[in-house]
């Protein structure tokens, strides 16, 4: 038994070592769950989600939210996702979106009283896409199965077509993590992702300079129910806001070279 325990983890290693990638800003990643999976997991999720959450019924909203992300998902490398990405306006007042693997986008109505142009709007989305094109959702997991789980667990999930609101699911989508290990990683993908959703909106013609904005937006929206920097998956927005003026040169270079303006409305 113990010869065999200890060539499963010999086993366990290699495979781990051999799951080894980098993400988009050069950062070594542990991705152990083929890309298909994940897409089928986003899938999954998203139809869950439309069951369970209103769907908005506004023609002009949803018109507006769907030629933003339009605007920059043609910008998405095509190894992440060759088919068209649905986009869904969900009726509810959290400030918040989210993309999904497989081509998923949410945007819930209550963003867009924060987010108060096409910009800023754009602004979240590159950042939602960001995600997904930095693969966090198989870090995610891949980080809970090394330290929590075992493959043999999540294969079972997979195969029981769980949805969105599972544990392990959950996690994927960065909806849930736990003080330790688990949240430095997330602020460590908030941070990248919005790196990678500030070129994406440049290079798609929207404004960078708008994605400040949008920090201070969110912040005066959430004064007083922001937890501290140090219990969040979020870093603080003067953290992002720095950030982002860091890579504003580059971004602003990207922006004068898009070939379109976009004019959504």
């Amino acid at each position: 038994m113990t010869k065999w325990i200890k060539r499963a983890g010999v086993v366990s290693l290699v495979t781990m070592l051999g799951a080894c990638g980098t993400s988009p800003t050069g950062r070594n990643q542990l991705l152990l769950f083929p890309e298909e999976q994940m897409a089928q997991m986003g899938q999954q999720a998203f139809t869950s989600m439309k069951e369970e959450l209103k769907v908005s019924s506004k023609r002009v909203a949803n018109s507006y939210v769907e030629c933003v992300a339009r605007s920059i998902t043609v910008h998405v490398p095509q190894d992440v996702f060759t088919g068209q990405w649905e986009v869904v306006v969900f009726d509810d007042e959290q400030v918040n979106a989210f993309a999904l693997p497989g081509g998923k986008i949410g945007v819930y109505t209550g963003l867009l009283n924060v987010a108060k142009n096409q910009h800023q709007l754009a602004a979240v989305i590159g950042h939602e896409i960001g995600h997904v094109i930095a693969h966090h959702g198989n870090e995610r997991m891949s980080i809970g199965t090394a330290s929590n789980l075992t493959t043999q667990v999540v294969g079972q999930v997979l195969a029981a077509n769980e949805v969105a609101y599972s544990g392990p699911i959950m996690a994927a989508i960065g909806l849930g993590a736990q003080v330790g290990v688990q949240l430095p990683y997330s602020r460590s993908h908030e941070s990248e992702a919005d790196l990678i959703g500030l070129t994406l909106m440049a290079q798609a013609g929207f404004n960078p300079q708008e994605s400040v904005a949008l920090w201070h937006n969110m912040d005066a929206a959430s004064e007083g129910n922001r937890p501290p920097e140090m219990l969040s998956t979020h870093p603080a927005p003067d953290t992002r806001i720095q950030n982002l003026q860091a890579n504003m040169a580059e971004a602003n270079a990207l922006y004068q070279q898009a070939p379109r303006r976009p004019d959504c409305k």
